[in-house]
């Protein structure tokens, strides 16, 4: 059979080509970034209602806007003279990593200093959340409390009552439940295990067989800005913080997924997984992958077995609180209604059309069963392809789910931004084709 290009793998490079002519290396783009970043975290800081985000929006805007002068002066630096050390992609990751830790990591410590110094308003409600489910687990061995426990809180304390997450999510509240002290914040634990997997995700695209070329760098730069400096992202993790660990390790699941290790990618989104349920349509896609591989079972342990692993205690100890919270609550058949009503088209139907949760329900089931048709006829053979269907795919979910939060968009975002990495690393036992393997090949895992 002749090989052909993968559409996906190919618009994935077409994007990249596209990113690094701008400015050379994508300087212009930067800038870009920068700037309209610098005005985000002004604006938050001026007219949020949320006490954490104005506080996070005083000190980003001064990172941001530092950045976007350094971003200025490498393009002008680039211009004059294309080989100078401010031009380099070098200079673009020092310029990145020192705007996630004034946008980002130093917001988290601030906010957790001032909040064990006795503010009552340096955190979420996504941080208390993690962390009472990390005293219950201690305490009691599960992270959820029952219905009957919720009803009988004060009305105003029973939506922190609930714990909507996996119970992976309830170690990151741990340290609290020994320690009471700044650094047992949860966001710092958050911050940790972000910062901890995207070095992996760097190591492991940069360790593959595919040679080293400025362009795929430079790619890699791109998806890595998605995942920290990009407002969204900062934001979240320096005010909530919970969705940037399971983000991370969606990622690094998929740069396993390019250097050709399929069980790795399996425990990575497992991990995933065991924290938050946005990651287990992932998970699937990610199987999918496998088995045009013929390593659909050493992928689906990990990918699978490990959430289902970590929901076992809590279904021992209290099955009714594991539904009450994990299915009853995200459905919004719970005490108290989710607080998560962003209007996008999904919470806007709901509201808007007679039986309009019913007819938004519809819309998502079908979005689900095209995107299930799609796997089954033309599963996804490359990274780049599997990032892109996730992708794509999680954007329509929180379009069309009634009940959800801007900040989900970190996921489609992080994962489309990833793909032309992705794509200009995939290892060379993977190439990046639409051909069938003979046979009986085995894919490497080591």
């Amino acid at each position: 059979m002749t090989a052909h290009a993968d559409p996906a793998t190919s618009a994935a490079r077409r994007w990249s080509a596209v990113d690094t002519a701008a400015g050379g290396l994508g300087l212009g783009l930067d800038l870009g970034l920068y700037a309209a970043a610098t005005l985000f975290a002004a604006v938050t800081a001026v007219t949020s209602s949320l006490p954490p985000h104005r506080a996070w929006g005083a000190l980003a805007t001064i990172g941001y806007a530092l950045a976007a002068l350094a971003a200025t002066t490498q393009l002008l630096a680039r211009r004059r003279a294309p080989r100078t050390l401010l031009a380099t992609l070098r200079a673009r990751w020092t310029v990145t990593g020192l705007t996630w830790v004034t946008t980002a990591l130093l917001p988290v410590v601030a906010q957790s200093v001032e909040r064990a110094g006795g503010r009552t308003d340096r955190a979420q409600e996504e941080v208390i959340v993690a962390e009472h489910a990390g005293t219950r687990l201690a305490d009691h061995g599960t992270p959820y409390l029952g219905p009957d426990a919720i009803a009988a809180l004060p009305p105003g304390e029973q939506l922190l009552g609930y714990t909507p997450y996996q119970p992976g999510m309830a170690l990151f509240g741990l340290p609290r439940a020994a320690v009471d002290a700044w650094w047992t914040d949860a966001r710092v634990w958050f911050a940790v295990v972000t910062a901890l997997t995207l070095v992996a995700i760097v190591t492991t695209l940069r360790a593959v067989d595919a040679p080293a070329t400025p362009r795929r760098d430079a790619a890699l730069l791109r998806a890595v800005q998605a995942t920290t400096v990009l407002p969204v992202c900062a934001l979240t993790l320096a005010t909530g913080g919970d969705d940037l660990p399971v983000l991370a390790l969606c990622l690094l699941a998929l740069a396993l997924v390019a250097a050709g290790r399929p069980g790795r990618a399996g425990l990575a989104i497992g991990a995933a997984g065991a924290l938050k349920l946005l990651a287990w349509p992932v998970a699937i896609v990610l199987v999918c992958w496998a088995a045009t591989r013929r390593a659909a079972p050493r992928t689906a342990l990990g990918a699978l077995g490990l959430p289902l692993f970590a929901l076992v205690p809590a279904l021992i100890v209290d099955r009714d609180a594991l539904v009450e919270n994990v299915l009853r609550f995200p459905l919004g058949h719970g005490l108290v209604t989710s607080p998560a009503q962003t209007p996008f088209p999904g919470h806007l139907i709901a509201e808007a059309l007679p039986a309009g949760r019913v007819v938004a329900a519809a819309l998502l089931v079908v979005a689900g069963l095209a995107i299930a048709v799609r796997l089954l006829r033309r599963p996804p053979r490359t990274a780049a392809a599997t990032a892109l269907i996730c992708g794509y795919g999680l954007l329509a979910a929180i379009l069309l789910m009634p009940s959800t939060r801007f900040g989900y968009l970190l996921y489609p975002v992080a994962l489309l931004v990833l793909a032309p990495a992705l794509a200009l690393a995939e290892t060379p036992a993977f190439p990046a084709s639409d051909r069938r393997e003979p046979v009986g090949r085995r894919t490497p895992e080591t």
